[in-house]
């Protein structure tokens, strides 16, 4: 029960103290064992549940020793969390730091960044472009237009002339996110399949002729959601299943939707009928290409995006020029490699093995 009355000595102690730590943990000064002579870097990353985000966290931490910066890290409480990640840049400002790195879990945050630029930060977005791109002062991502067209010109390849039935397990179907589009349409690229718009998935021709590799006939079997999930990949793949059993190419928006699919081609007997292509590049990837389960897969590296990004600010607080971007380019690239453990003639790759040497998460490492 509350008692009221005067404060004893001890609580008014404890509520000074209180006080104290409330303003040490929110603007994290000096004086409160903050970031001393160090350049202040916050890297804001979507999740911790994510290898792939986790991977960033690492090679930020690590780099941040070699460049002698402090890194504050903090994490939306699930993929979509906006709110955590605004307070977040709001407490960065508030510290006083140097720049922000940030896997955006959406526009909402936009607002707290440009409040970040006007106070004198440097803000790096990593893995996607923003919406508008200039929210950022820089971008450093996939080019996952190519990590698709890799994947899709392989497909063509291995095909070798042979009917085309096609699979194409998304992101989403009922929003429009750019990684989806642009992985999407690299894959029908890659093929030589005309996506029909510039903007939206599913709006290519369901049949008709591919010209990647040796040509021929293909036939689009089905476009499905996945939310990049193995559940998702799973149900995705028996539903195209059951509308096409003769499908032979499996088309998959990330890693984890191309584990749920071989889960249910496997459930349905048909893994020897078709072959999957995916993107992500993780360490459990390179094992999957090395088992068969992926024929192949376009890599990517969250750890290097992390520690250009470090890096960047680093030298910007010691006085060096800013990253800028190649005239007509929104972001700056890093890279893009085909991984397959089965090489086909004209198209060039890395072996799982050596895949391997940049995987990001721990399996095969």
């Amino acid at each position: 029960m509350m008692v009221r009355g005067r404060l004893s000595t001890s609580s008014v102690v404890r509520r000074t103290a209180a006080a104290a730590l409330a303003l040490c943990l929110v603007a994290l000064l000096s004086s409160c064992g903050g970031n001393g002579d160090k350049t202040g870097v916050s890297l804001i990353i979507k999740t911790q549940t994510n290898p792939y985000f986790v991977s960033m966290k690492q090679a930020a931490l690590t780099q941040a020793n070699k460049v002698d910066a402090h890194l504050s890290v903090a994490t939306g409480l699930a993929d979509g969390d906006t709110q955590t990640q605004i307070n977040a840049i709001d407490t960065a400002i508030a510290r006083g730091d140097r720049g922000i790195v940030i896997t955006s879990n959406g526009p909402a945050v936009n607002a707290a960044l440009r409040r970040a630029k006007d106070a004198g930060l440097f803000v790096i977005a990593l893995d996607t472009p923003l919406d508008p791109v200039n929210t950022a002062d820089v971008t450093y991502a996939t080019n996952n237009f190519q990590a698709g067209k890799l994947i899709g010109e392989y497909a063509a390849t291995r095909l070798a002339g042979k009917k085309a039935v096609v699979a194409m397990l998304d992101l989403y179907n009922d929003q429009v996110v750019s990684v989806d589009v642009d992985r999407d349409h690299g894959f029908l690229a890659g093929m030589g399949i005309q996506p029909g718009s510039k903007t939206l998935n599913a709006k290519e021709a369901k049949s008709g002729k591919y010209t990647g590799g040796k040509g021929g006939d293909y036939q689009i079997a089905c476009h499905q959601p996945t939310q990049g999930a193995v559940d998702g990949g799973r149900k995705a793949m028996e539903q195209c299943l059951s509308r096409n059993p003769d499908i032979n190419v499996v088309y998959t928006i990330n890693e984890p939707a191309g584990e749920g699919a071989y889960a249910a081609l496997t459930a349905a007997n048909h893994q020897d009928k078709t072959f999957i292509v995916s993107i992500d590049g993780s360490c459990q990837g390179m094992a999957d290409v090395e088992k068969g389960i992926f024929a192949a897969d376009a890599t990517q590296y969250p750890g290097k995006m992390a520690q250009l990004g470090v890096t960047a600010i680093a030298n910007i607080d010691k006085g060096g020029k800013p990253p800028s971007l190649p005239q007509g380019q929104a972001f700056l690239d890093t890279g893009t490699k085909l991984v397959t453990a089965k090489p086909l003639p004209g198209i060039t790759n890395q072996t799982p093995q050596e895949g391997k040497q940049a995987c990001w998460g721990t399996v095969g490492k």
